[in-house]
């Protein structure tokens, strides 16, 4: 497989159990294939599946069809029918994901949160908190800040928190759902900068952005669901 993400015939949709287990069908049928280097942006009204698609990729949700195959180093992995230990270890080597929330342990410092997927994939204690400290430092976290756990702090600066934490490891896949939702125009010129920069080392990016500026910035290819049902 020379792309590095391959989607054949996705299909997923949801059980309502408050409407009498009626099914909500939201991806059919999608075929999609992404190679290195690309920012595929995916675009269309709520609910159309752009944060359905990302979660099927990273393992969060199971198909109910299709395949999702996922290039790991040399060989491909289909996220549709891995057991959970290879998505673990797929998550680990080659996706980075940057969701709309914060998840975190309340009492870890945020330098702590940020370096811990860079740790996970191989790098020193000193690596990872170089590299921690500099994308905390490029998205205008104050060091004082830095020793403290991220649950103290505002909206914005716990998302950068989160960007910081899914581009640390520089894994080759970057799945990012409305990163830049709560952020002010500086920092998502930063992150624009950033994701340019993870584009240029050859990872793969595929998001989620309702903010026109950042989608104009750093798309190399959209892809419209609403378009992709109709056809």
């Amino acid at each position: 497989m020379s792309a590095a993400i391959e989607i054949e015939g996705l299909e997923k949709s949801f059980t309502l159990h408050l409407r009498g287990g009626a099914r909500l069908g939201v991806l059919r049928g999608l075929s999609l294939s992404v190679e290195a280097g690309e920012c595929l942006v995916l675009q269309g009204a709520s609910g159309a599946g752009k944060s359905t698609i990302l979660r099927c990729i990273y393992g969060n949700y199971r198909p109910d069809g299709g395949r999702i195959l996922v290039r790991n180093g040399a060989g491909t992995v289909d996220v549709a029918a891995a057991s959970p230990r290879e998505i673990l270890t797929l998550r680990r080597m080659a996706l980075g994901y940057v969701s709309q929330f914060l998840r975190v342990v309340p009492r870890v410092d945020a330098i702590s949160l940020v370096m811990e997927p860079a740790l996970e994939r191989g790098a020193t204690q000193a690596e990872a908190r170089e590299r921690a400290a500099a994308l905390l430092f490029r998205l205008n976290i104050p060091a004082r800040l830095w020793d403290l756990p991220p649950a103290t702090f505002s909206g914005g600066e716990q998302q950068r928190i989160n960007i910081a934490r899914g581009l640390v490891a520089e894994q080759p896949i970057l799945l990012l759902d409305e990163p830049t939702a709560s952020l002010d125009a500086e920092n998502r010129a930063a992150v624009i900068e950033l994701l340019r920069e993870a584009r240029g080392r050859g990872a793969t990016v595929i998001g989620v952005f309702h903010d026109r500026e950042v989608r104009d910035a750093v798309a190399t290819r959209t892809l419209d669901l609403a378009a992709e049902r109709a056809a």
